[in-house]
């Protein structure tokens, strides 16, 4: 399917661009949000709403008299990276860069307005969520708490983000737990130190805590079932010790991942009750510290048969994978899946070269020819889902 206007890829490249020259981080992506409203209005959007959860943008396009609302929703923070590609979009800010390629994002879902304000033909609203801090997983519930889903109700909201690795004009989803949650744990353990010539005078954290890294590593293979899929990882130990001193303190930090909110709930009880019970057999104390980063990705049946539909439409049934593999990065548009339907959608961006790096990876690049399809299926997400036949 080809372009509306022939001018929107031009602008869509001068938008990344743009936005990439200037990456913002967090809640302050201000700049971001000023191009966004600026554009919006410009593009004929009826309605542009800033200032949600902190710095997030609300745009509104209005057709027919149905009643019916759906949302599209991109990112526009970038990472706290720098930037190790050199191409003419350079980030001017050191050490940040937008390496996940929310500056994409952001410029299709800007296309996507342009189109749907001018010539897209459907019968409802379209809510164009432009949200903040992504990467940290705070901004869909600062826009949920800031009344978002209140002031603009829809029955279902949908997500995309680029995939490295998967072929431009390839896109990929699943019904069901799609990408996984992520937890952060902190254990301290307190003992009582001392010389290390005189152990037996002592409770030895260290000791403790290298029972407990191991007894965590039978959470998934012990309490999980083999049909779910988890992972615990211990990433950092450190001590108040030294050569010759037996510390006091140790503290175990780390990352867990899962695709269901109950395979989380049983990894947290299973993390206390190990800590627990092994400073005790000890004489030790533990302290466990565990939060929830990000909740899985669950797409909802009629969400996905829909977005595999409208992602066909533009590119063909034979470069849609409706069944893809589970994905063990984790995404904040989960947070709005927790309150309605919506999918979740991969688009490929390529496999060579700097759009075939790893995202996060410093020479990372979003791929420009993905934007026009981005936009595309944007386009026809809202002609399927507000479809003016009655």
């Amino acid at each position: 399917m080809s372009l509306r206007h022939a001018d929107l890829d031009a602008d869509m490249r001068s938008w990344r661009h743009t936005i990439h020259r200037r990456p913002e981080l967090g809640f302050d992506t201000w700049s971001t949000a000023e191009l966004v409203s600026a554009e919006l209005s410009r593009c004929g959007v009826g309605e542009v709403h800033t200032g949600i959860g902190r710095s997030g943008v609300v745009g509104v396009i209005r057709r027919g008299d149905s009643g019916r609302a759906i949302g599209l929703r991109a990112d526009m923070d970038a990472l706290p990276i720098q930037e190790a590609g050199m191409p003419t979009y350079r980030s001017e800010v050191d050490g940040v860069f937008h390496g996940c390629g929310h500056d994409g994002h952001t410029a299709m879902l800007l296309g996507a307005a342009r189109l749907l304000a001018t010539t897209a033909s459907f019968d409802g609203a379209v809510y164009l969520v432009f949200q903040p801090d992504e990467e940290n997983g705070r901004g869909a519930q600062a826009m949920i708490d800031d009344g978002i889903l209140e002031r603009f109700p829809m029955s279902a909201i949908f997500g995309m983000h680029n995939r490295p690795g998967v072929a431009l004009g390839q896109f990929a989803t699943r019904t069901g737990s799609m990408m996984s949650s992520e937890d952060l744990f902190e254990i301290r353990i307190d003992g009582r130190g001392g010389h290390a010539s005189t152990p037996e005078l002592h409770i030895d954290p260290v000791v403790v805590a290298a029972e407990i890294v191991v007894a965590l590593q039978t959470i998934v293979s012990r309490s999980i079932a083999a049909t779910e899929t988890a992972v615990v990882s211990v990433t950092e130990i450190l001590t108040d010790g030294a050569r010759n001193i037996v510390p006091t303190t140790v503290t175990i930090k780390g990352d867990c991942r899962a695709f269901s909110t109950n395979v989380q709930a049983t990894i947290e009880r299973r993390m206390r009750e190990i800590a627990e019970g092994i400073c005790a057999a000890h004489g030790a104390s533990a302290t466990v510290t565990y939060d929830h980063e990000f909740v899985p990705v669950v797409n909802t049946a009629d969400e996905s048969t829909l977005a595999v539909a409208a992602a066909a439409d533009v590119v063909g049934a034979e470069n849609v994978d409706a069944d893809c593999p589970l994905f063990a990065a984790s995404e904040d548009f989960a947070r709005f899946l927790l309150h309605i339907p919506g999918c979740f959608m991969q688009i490929g961006n390529g496999v060579d070269g700097e759009c075939g790096s790893s995202l996060h990876n410093p020479r990372y690049d979003f791929n420009d020819d993905a934007l026009r399809l981005g936009a595309e299926y944007w386009v026809r997400v809202v002609e399927r889902a507000l479809s003016t036949q009655k």
